[in-house]
């Protein structure tokens, strides 16, 4: 049969995680060690209580049947949580759940925005940013990040007539892939923004616990006037290490809410009882290993990024999140053609920064995924294979 597929799915090109990972099993059939610096998963275990929480609801066979809603529970949980850990008020109407960030940040557009309207996305960002809204049909305009401003917008980067037709604005701090943190500034700004020009802001808030040097993580929905023009996205996956369980929350705006909830009650049947049972204990139980994990991953993060710097690749710490972003070494300029140089040469992969859009390019992501001895190995064979000598 000659199978006509759709323009959009057409458009959509073979993920470079997929890319990456053929290659990987290419380079470890050769026998050749792999230190996959690439995706972001972590290497850490879920705390036992949130464990024990998940296990003990899949004994009860109730727990099989459609969720239909986010039990009270969970909707308390969250409350007392955000409450607590961002000092943000947050009613049961303003709180919905999602099958992970991701997926949430994939139909939102469909509630905000018909096909043709006009949306703003971060260049660099991560793809679902602009993904989820070009399949919803809308136009995607980037707003560039660049590192000379910490990777933030400059909001006069941004053309009035664009602004003015604009139905929303993804914004993500602490950014992945950039790997910047936004200060009370910043978000002051964008709020007056927003309200400028009538523009709804989603802010994916997935990293505020994964955070170095001092530096305060907090929610968009804590500075005033937030709740008015926008929501933020909540995920317990890297936090919590939950990542298979895609367990997230669209917080904020009830209208907001209201409309986005409407639209996903058409697409599944709410999240798994189980889940949602191991989600309050993540959020009600003990923050300890939170709190560790993020020391685990600065320390992560001052190996790698001083190790490269000491064998000669500029590579400045992040501020946040579990990642790395990193220029290329002097004599470099194309993100992927190093990318699987550095593969083929040493066993370290790495995301081309090209990935997440043009303004990426001349970097790469790494992700802080190793215990810092791995990462030691993995810095002494890129020194010993010479590729920074070109």
């Amino acid at each position: 049969m000659n199978f006509i597929f759709s323009k959009r799915a057409e458009a959509i090109e073979e993920g470079i995680f997929a890319a990456l990972a053929h290659k990987k099993n290419e380079l470890a059939e050769k026998g050749m060690e792999v230190y996959n610096f690439s995706i972001g998963t972590p290497d850490f275990q879920p705390p036992k209580h949130v464990m024990d929480a998940m296990v003990e609801a899949c004994k009860d066979p109730e727990n099989y049947k459609y969720a239909i809603t986010d039990r009270p529970e969970l909707i308390k949980a969250m409350q007392d949580f955000y409450q607590t850990r961002f000092g943000v008020s947050l009613e049961a109407d303003e709180i919905m759940t999602l099958y992970g960030s991701q997926e949430g940040m994939a139909h939102v557009a469909v509630a905000l925005c018909d096909p043709g309207d006009i949306m703003l996305a971060p260049n660099p960002g991560y793809p679902v940013f602009s993904l989820g809204p070009q399949l919803a049909g809308a136009k995607i305009e980037t707003y560039p990040l660049y590192a000379e401003n910490n990777f933030l917008p400059r909001f006069e980067d941004i053309p009035a007539e664009t602004a003015r037709v604009a139905k929303f604005m993804i914004v993500s701090y602490p950014s992945n892939p950039v790997c910047s943190v936004a200060d009370d500034a910043f978000y002051e700004e964008l709020i007056a923004f927003a309200k400028k020009y009538n523009i709804i802001i989603l802010h994916d808030n997935a990293y505020s616990d994964i955070i170095y040097d001092g530096r305060e993580g907090k929610s968009f929905l804590s500075y005033p006037g937030a709740k008015e023009v926008g929501i933020e996205f909540y995920s317990l996956s890297k936090s919590y290490n939950m990542t298979g369980m895609r367990m997230s929350f669209a917080v904020g705006n009830r209208e907001i809410i209201r409309e986005f909830s409407k639209v996903r009650s058409q697409i599944d049947y709410g999240i798994f009882l189980p889940i949602q049972m191991a989600a309050v204990a993540a959020l009600t139980g003990p923050q300890d290993s939170v709190k560790e994990q993020c020391a685990e991953y600065e320390r992560r993060n001052k190996a790698l990024c001083g190790g490269l710097r000491s064998i000669g690749w500029n590579v400045p710490d992040s501020q946040g999140t579990m990642f790395v972003w990193a220029p290329l070494p002097e004599g470099y300029t194309d993100s992927a053609a190093f990318t699987m140089e550095l593969m083929e040469k040493t066993g370290m992969i790495v995301t081309p920064g090209s990935a997440f859009g043009d303004l990426g390019e001349g970097y790469v992501r790494m992700a802080l995924v190793h215990p810092v001895p791995v990462i030691e190995k993995a810095i002494a064979r890129v020194q010993e294979s010479g590729i920074l000598k070109k």
